[in-house]
């Protein structure tokens, strides 16, 4: 099957059109730090120099500022200057359009229109549907892929981009991204650029894809790293587990997490996007239900978290940590 191919040129990413639409999107929300401002006193001339190093093929990526995060689990975030991110923002949005729309309708990580929520719900309407309305036992496949971002391989993500992108320019930018980070020669991506996300789609959309029309698992929901594939034969789901490990392994050279990979039927709970689903009812995971008692304790008094957190209790039984919440926290 031909692919389609991305009609845009690089003179259109790095135009001063683009690139002041970019900054209109980036400074979204961050007026009030710091490296925004300083580059904002002379926005026109940074910009217009950013401009004229994309033209004259001069211009390297900078280094990246480290941090840690622990919500929900640790990470190490690393993040780009304002230069650089407003670079990844003038590609995103000139890239993403196109890219959504090779994507899987069940792909729900970093997407438009898309969100845990929804993917939640499409996996209580798969199991409706192959349960025949829970009166027939449902067998879920749960995976989550072992340290993700940082096992992205550069030159398998080159060559994957390189069957939709023409412009040599553009690959060429995207090389630049890539050389500026990496845990290991020529593998990994940074958490915290905005085209990191974008690209991880891109290269699991292989594995989706190879899901969808090689193994014929119709049931399958992907977000991020965890994906979940629902089969009423338990066997065809051990044998979709071993052709999944090899494609992993030998077209991108992922691996699964071995502590996370799980088959049981949809009646004795099955642990997804924080959440544990049953036929006809899901419950908040135990350990997601004390990190959000923990911040809520930690931030009392901002209405702002407690709203969010009411807003994400909304789509399961919680009826009970609702009202804590709203009467001691």
């Amino acid at each position: 099957m031909a692919r389609i191919r991305f009609t845009h040129t690089y003179d259109s990413i790095i135009s001063l059109e683009n690139l002041l639409g970019a900054w209109r999107e980036f400074i979204v929300g961050k007026h009030q730090r710091k490296d925004v401002q300083e580059f904002e006193r002379n926005l026109m001339s940074n910009i217009i120099s950013l401009h004229n190093d994309l033209v004259a093929r001069t211009y390297r990526h900078r280094g990246y500022e480290a941090f840690n995060i622990s919500d929900p689990k640790p990470r190490n975030i690393h993040k780009a200057s304002v230069r650089d991110r407003l670079l990844h923002r003038a590609i995103y949005r000139q890239l993403y359009p196109f890219f959504d729309r090779t994507f899987i309708p069940d792909s729900y990580s970093c997407r438009y229109d898309k969100a845990t929520h929804k993917a939640i719900r499409k996996l209580k309407r798969f199991v409706w549907q192959l349960s025949n309305n829970r009166k027939e036992t449902v067998w879920v496949l749960k995976c989550d892929i072992r340290k993700f971002f940082a096992s992205i391989d550069h030159g398998i993500l080159l060559s994957i981009l390189e069957k939709y992108i023409e412009d040599q320019n553009i690959i060429h930018l995207f090389r630049l991204i890539l050389q500026s980070f990496s845990v290991r020669e020529g593998i990994g991506l940074p958490l915290g650029n905005l085209t990191s996300q974008l690209l991880v789609n891109i290269y699991l959309n292989e594995f989706d894809q190879f899901v969808k029309h090689r193994l014929k698992a119709r049931y399958y929901i992907r977000y991020a790293d965890d994906f979940v594939i629902l089969e009423k034969d338990k066997a065809r789901l051990g044998e979709i587990l071993s052709e999944i490990k090899t494609f992993l392994s030998e077209r991108l050279k992922l691996e699964l997490h071995p502590d996370k990979v799980s088959v049981r039927t949809i009646f004795s709970g099955v642990d997804f996007l924080g959440w544990v689903h049953f036929p006809n009812h899901r419950v908040l995971r135990t350990t997601t239900k004390r990190r959000m008692i923990r911040n809520l304790k930690a931030k009392q008094g901002n209405g702002a978290v407690k709203q969010s957190y009411l807003g994400l209790l909304s789509h399961g039984n919680t009826k009970k940590l609702q009202n804590k919440i709203m009467d001691d926290l």
